[in-house]
């Protein structure tokens, strides 16, 4: 049985420039072009987050396409990412280097494993402070805060509610997140 050369950073890099891949666990991963809901979901994020962390001076909001580059075998788009005044993360015109403050991954049917799991664990031991996942077609949305014993589940909401998030001390109306997008 032949196994599957792991690739790397290097590899990543040798990809044309806007070819739709991440680097898993020294894995390519192809990831189309997402549908409606996601799109409308991370739009309506965006726009609140750039009134809380953006225009309030506290720091970035990046949104995808931008490569976040963890270690040699970890190279993701997220959706969402949040860089925060301090943070570990610094900015260049590559790309996000180091762990952001917040990441947020709007889950899609193409990619949610990935998110769920692989790309979770290397989120927490990477030191993210917060991960979010939202899910549009369930109406979820989940908050894990990074601690000593690795991600915990700070808050949830489904179908309407409010998440809260510690590290950006802000509330987010489910509603709010989901408006526009068709159940």
């Amino acid at each position: 049985m032949k196994t599957l050369e792991k690739k790397t950073l290097a590899d990543y890099e040798a990809l044309p420039e806007g070819s739709p891949y991440q680097l898993v666990e020294g894995e390519l991963i192809m990831s189309p072009a997402p549908g409606f809901e996601h799109f409308g979901s991370s739009f309506n994020l965006v726009l609140r987050l750039a009134d809380a962390v953006y225009r309030a001076g506290r720091g970035r909001v990046i949104y995808a396409p931008v490569d976040l580059y963890l270690d040699e075998e970890n190279v993701y788009q997220p959706d969402i990412m949040v860089i925060l005044r301090g943070s570990k993360a610094k900015i260049t015109r590559k790309g996000v280097y180091g762990p952001p403050d917040v990441v947020v991954e709007i889950l899609s049917p193409s990619t949610a494993y990935y998110d769920l799991t692989q790309k979770k664990d290397v989120y927490e031991r990477s030191g993210v402070r917060e991960y979010w996942l939202v899910d549009p077609l369930r109406r979820t949305f989940e908050v894990y805060l990074n601690t000593e014993e690795g991600f915990k589940l700070i808050s949830k909401a489904k179908g309407k509610g409010v998440v809260r998030s510690e590290v950006l001390s802000l509330e987010l109306e489910l509603e709010e997140v989901f408006e526009g997008i068709e159940p």
